[in-house]
C-alpha cells in the first residue's frame, strides 16, 4: 500500500469492524485483515469495475470469508446486521463525503461509532460536518504524496456537539497543535496562491469586495498560524 492506506490503517481501531466506502482495489480491507487489526471487512464501490478488481485481488489474498464486496453509492450497501462500527472513506471531495454521510446518519438514521475520512479537498467541510453531527476529532494526520497533500481525519460519535473554533475547523484542532513539515509546507504553498490570487482580484474592473475580503482574512489567518 501506499503512505497514506497505510497511514488510514493506522487509524483504524484493533479488532473493528470496518466498511470501506470507493474501495477500489480493496488495498486498505485487505492489508487490515491479513495484519490481524480486523477478522470482518465490507469493500464496497459504486463502480462494477473497480469492485471486480477488489474482488480479484480479495480473492488472490485468500481472504474472500472474510472480506464481502459491495456494488453500490455512498453507505446504501451496508446494514444494521452487518455491525459495522467504523466508516472509511478516502479519495472524494469533502463535500461528496458529508452528503454522504448525511444521507445515511441523519436522513436514514444509521450510526456509526468511528468515522475515519481523507477528504480530497474541502477538509473544512468535512470538519464542520462533524462537529454540528457530535463528532469528535480524535486523530489526524497529513500526507505528502506523488506531489499532493491529504489531510486524514478520524472522529468518535459523543452525545453532545463539542464546538471548534474557525481556525481549527480550516486547519484542524489536532494538526496545528502537531505542525510537522508537511503541514508548514501545505500551508506555505496556500498562502502564495491566496496571495496571488488576491492580487488577480485586485486588478479585476468590477471588484469583488466580499471576495477579496475573504480571501484577506484567509491570508491573515494563515501568516498567523504559520508564525505562531
Amino acid at each position: 500500500m501506499n503512505l497514506r492506506l497505510n497511514k488510514l490503517a493506522t487509524m483504524v481501531d484493533q479488532d473493528a469492524r470496518i466498511a470501506d466506502i470507493g474501495t477500489d482495489h480493496a488495498y486498505l480491507p485487505i492489508e487490515l485483515v491479513k495484519s490481524g487489526k480486523v477478522n470482518f471487512a465490507i469493500a464496497s464501490d459504486i463502480g462494477k469495475g473497480p469492485l471486480d478488481n477488489a474482488k480479484q485481488d480479495i480473492k488472490e489474498a485468500g481472504l474472500e470469508g472474510k472480506i464481502e464486496t459491495r456494488l453500490g453509492a455512498g453507505l446504501e450497501t451496508i446494514s444494521a446486521k452487518d455491525n459495522i462500527d467504523t466508516i472509511v472513506i478516502a479519495g472524494m471531495g469533502g463535500n461528496l463525503m458529508s452528503q454522504i454521510l448525511n444521507d445515511a446518519l441523519v436522513n436514514k438514521k444509521m450510526s456509526f461509532d468511528t468515522l475515519i475520512l481523507e477528504p480530497n479537498v474541502g477538509e473544512y467541510g468535512v470538519r464542520k460536518w462533524l462537529m454540528q453531527h457530535s463528532y469528535q476529532i480524535v486523530d489526524e494526520q497529513i500526507v505528502a504524496e506523488a506531489g499532493h497533500t491529504y489531510e486524514l481525519i478520524k472522529a468518535k460519535k459523543t452525545e453532545s456537539n463539542i464546538p471548534l473554533a474557525e481556525k481549527e475547523l480550516y486547519f484542524g484542532p489536532i494538526l496545528i497543535k502537531t505542525k510537522n513539515q508537511t503541514f508548514t509546507n501545505k500551508w506555505m504553498g496556500q498562502l502564495k496562491y491566496q496571495q496571488n490570487l488576491l492580487v488577480n482580484l485586485n486588478k479585476a474592473k468590477n471588484k469583488d469586495m466580499s471576495h477579496i475580503k475573504q480571501i484577506q482574512e484567509q491570508i491573515e489567518m494563515i501568516k498567523g498560524e504559520l508564525n505562531d
